[in-house]
């Protein structure tokens, strides 16, 4: 969201149009992001090489490779975590030098994790809240006395993450602490928070990890739902193949740092260095 749309909704009491929730035909557009020639070591292990590809706004775009192939690190290039020794990363036309977690956030990158990262003690609904950091103006004064400005501006952001709640159908656990929830659910509260945040570009690694099958069609309905209703673009890391083939525009393939393999699912499914690396030979 951005600040002059914030303050609207902010003194008008409620949305202007266009939230977190909207409807819309999906549609593939042009390159929102490319990542040019991305060399990442780690003293002398060498953890990307030379690797190049873009994601198209709109789409489902998949990384893909065995463990230790470098996906997560990829994501966390992407998303400023780490700071690659070579190559450019470009972002709405925009190259991006040395960027920080924060400043990726506020650009409009979210994230999710392999390993679930929330704060166990505070409820669901407070969790999502966090996800409004980044779009949040209020001063500690204000905000300490929930006054003015800081009152409503709360308001407006209570009121998306409502929207965020009702959307992945969690309404049932907002108040619940979310140290008591099954792993499941808080992987669905993660991917609330990151959605919270309203964001351009949204990372998911292993949203599917240690799910059981009824989860895992329960997520991959949601992913989909946000990617279509949103228009949301998402960068997917995710072992489950049957997954990836089935909701991704294009899949990427990663082993040991290097890119053997880019497509659509199809043209992965027939990629010989594919199947020899990671698929497995068909017999």
């Amino acid at each position: 969201m951005q600040p002059d749309r914030l303050q609207r909704e902010v003194d008008e009491g409620g949305a202007a149009g266009g939230g977190p929730i909207s409807s819309g035909g999906r549609h593939i557009g042009e390159v929102i992001l490319a990542l040019e020639s991305i060399s990442l070591s780690f003293g002398g292990v060498k953890a990307l090489t030379d690797i190049s590809f873009d994601v198209r706004e709109h789409e489902i775009r998949a990384i893909i490779g065995p463990n230790g192939a470098g996906k997560s690190s990829m994501l966390n290039v992407i998303n400023g975590v780490y700071h690659p020794q070579k190559g450019r990363i470009i972002f709405h036309g925009t190259e991006r030098k040395n960027i920080k977690p924060h400043a990726a956030a506020r650009e409009g990158i979210a994230r999710t994790f392999q390993n679930i990262a929330l704060f166990k003690g505070m409820s669901v609904l407070d969790n999502i809240m966090t996800g409004r950091n980044t779009l949040m103006r209020g001063n500690f004064l204000l905000d300490a006395l929930h006054v003015g400005f800081s009152r409503r501006e709360e308001l407006v952001h209570r009121k998306h993450v409502e929207e965020v709640i009702d959307f992945l159908e969690i309404q049932h656990i907002r108040k619940t602490s979310v140290g008591r929830l099954p792993y499941g659910l808080q992987k669905r509260v993660e991917l609330a928070r990151a959605l919270a945040a309203e964001p351009k570009l949204l990372l998911l690694d292993e949203p599917m990890a240690g799910m059981n099958v009824e989860e895992k069609q329960d997520m991959c309905r949601f992913i989909l739902d946000v990617n279509d209703q949103f228009g949301t673009t998402i960068v997917l890391i995710e072992h489950d193949m049957s997954v990836v083939m089935d909701i991704s525009d294009r899949v990427v393939v990663l082993d040991y740092g290097k890119k053997i393999g880019d497509g659509t699912p199809d043209e992965v499914r027939k990629n010989q260095n594919v199947i020899d690396a990671y698929l497995g030979v068909v017999h």
